[in-house]
């Protein structure tokens, strides 16, 4: 049947703001524009507070943007002329946050069952100039050896960070993404599980960490009431705006993660019947967020031709890749390849990620399955 027939125009991602919240958001925007309390105000706090808690962390601190949220980081950590493990696997930014913080991205390869690191890959890349590891919870899952490189990482007197830009709410054995390392980094771009059209988020138990960040999100200063920099910062700021839509879509995301969550036991019941395509897990004892639905294909195949006939046929969207390349391949790192990493370019090949948004409703998620299974197989 096709999809004249059935109606169906299914996007690859879609953000959802509920009439009632876009008044929310409205008559607050207003009350700002009033005042003129524009940036560092009462919503930014109100934000900062309610994320903290949300994620099981004594400090969050707000900032523009997930890449400058994980930059501010390193910076406090001071990483300069030193060395940072990096998944191969994840988005420009993860890597080149360490080299705006004046450190060595050290690539690292994937983990074929997370799409993100395993510890015998870390720690053989561990050296004496080694700071610390980023990890980076690809479409929202964490790892089933998190607590693996937690232990490394403790044990070889090194930090363990989390770019946790995909993972806003997710979890494993209990524990939040962004509370496993000293500190965590996550994105409100649009695209994400929730948004505040731009910005992102600092969350950390760490005093030092918490404080020396938002000396840096303020170009530098000791405070916000005094002209003294005592740090190369910059303009990293979070305006009222922005906070003020973060925090309704922070009060709606466990309803917007039960809608994905939803849609992919559809997936999972669906795949599970291919034979050339299968579900990425999420571990036992995890949940997930499903910032993306992860599948891999058996074979490579010219997934534009796929994608296309997807769209056109059947109406369906296929989202973007984590990630169509990995770093390694990208040119503005080649300096920082040392070796080859075949599994991330396999991987990295064979993988699709299927349309998942809050608000889907089921019946379009069953229409995946079945143009998928007419195109797939």
């Amino acid at each position: 049947m096709t999809v004249q027939a059935q109606g169906y125009k299914i996007p690859a991602a879609k953000i959802q703001f509920l009439p009632e919240d876009r008044q929310w958001i409205a008559e607050r925007i207003q009350e700002a524009l009033g005042t003129g309390q524009l940036t560092l105000g009462k919503y930014g706090a109100e934000f900062e507070k309610g994320f903290a808690q949300f994620c099981g962390c004594k400090h969050a601190v707000a900032v523009n943007s997930g890449t400058s949220a994980l930059e501010i980081i390193l910076r406090a950590l001071g990483i300069e002329g030193k060395d940072v493990l990096v998944p191969t696997n994840t988005f420009f930014a993860t890597a080149a946050a360490v080299v705006h913080a004046g450190g060595n991205p050290i690539l690292v390869e994937m983990d074929p069952e997370s799409f993100g690191i395993r510890p015998e890959d870390v720690e053989g890349k561990i050296t004496a100039k080694t700071a610390g590891v980023i990890v980076v919870h690809i479409g929202g899952i964490v790892s089933r050896r998190i607590k693996e490189l937690q232990e490394l990482c403790r044990k070889k007197g090194i930090w363990l960070v989390e770019d946790a830009a995909h993972a806003h709410g997710s979890s494993y054995q209990g524990v939040k993404a962004g509370a496993f390392g000293m500190a965590g980094s996550f994105s409100f771009y649009p695209t994400k599980v929730m948004t505040s059209a731009e910005g992102g988020m600092i969350v950390t138990n760490d005093d030092r960490i918490a404080e020396e960040a938002r000396i840096y999100r303020d170009q530098g200063k000791a405070s916000f009431t005094q002209n003294a920099h005592v740090r190369m910062g910059y303009n990293w700021r979070m305006s009222e705006p922005h906070a003020i839509i973060g925090l309704k879509h922070l009060e709606r995301l466990p309803s917007m993660i039960s809608d994905r969550q939803k849609i992919a036991g559809i997936y999972d019941q669906g795949v599970a019947e291919f034979r050339n395509l299968f579900a990425l897990k999420v571990p036992e004892g995890g949940v997930c967020n499903y910032y993306k639905y992860i599948a891999v294909l058996k074979d490579k195949r010219d997934r534009k031709a796929l994608k296309t006939l997807l769209r056109e046929k059947y109406g369906v969207s296929l989202s973007g890749e984590v990630y169509e390349e990995p770093l390694h391949k990208q040119p503005v790192f080649s300096q920082y390849v040392s070796g080859p990493l075949s599994v991330s370019e396999d991987l990295c090949a064979r993988h699709i990620c299927l349309p998942v948004f809050s608000g889907m409703k089921e019946d379009e998620g069953r229409w995946v399955i079945s143009a998928l299974k007419e195109v797939v197989g």
